[in-house]
């Protein structure tokens, strides 16, 4: 088994976070990813402070796949600059790591 990935992005739309979704999992870049929202994201854009209402989607993946994932994200991600970060997954079950190596290539 390799090393394991959460990636995370947002969107501003619910239909945005489930295409990032569907097409990551379809290229098997990620065996799965799951679209949860909304919520309420606050940040710094363009020299002022924003608080907007966004969905955020959750790609489970291998740390091998990382820079296609990014690029398959910005492709479709209608961001100016998309929010797209990478978590080590330190510990999983083994069942569910074997799994996700069968559904990514």
């Amino acid at each position: 088994m390799g090393t394991y990935i959460q990636v995370t992005t947002t969107t501003r739309t619910k239909t945005d976070a489930q295409t990032i979704a569907r097409v990551v999992v379809e290229k098997r870049l990620a065996a799965c990813a799951q679209v949860v929202g909304p919520i309420t994201s606050t940040y710094w854009w363009q020299g002022k402070v924003e608080t907007t209402q966004e969905w955020l989607c959750a790609i489970k993946s291998r740390a091998a796949f990382y820079k296609d994932l990014e690029r398959a994200i910005q492709a479709i991600h209608p961001y100016e600059e998309p929010e797209i970060i990478a978590t080590s997954i330190v510990k999983g079950s083994e069942g569910y790591l074997a799994w996700i190596d069968e559904n990514t290539n």
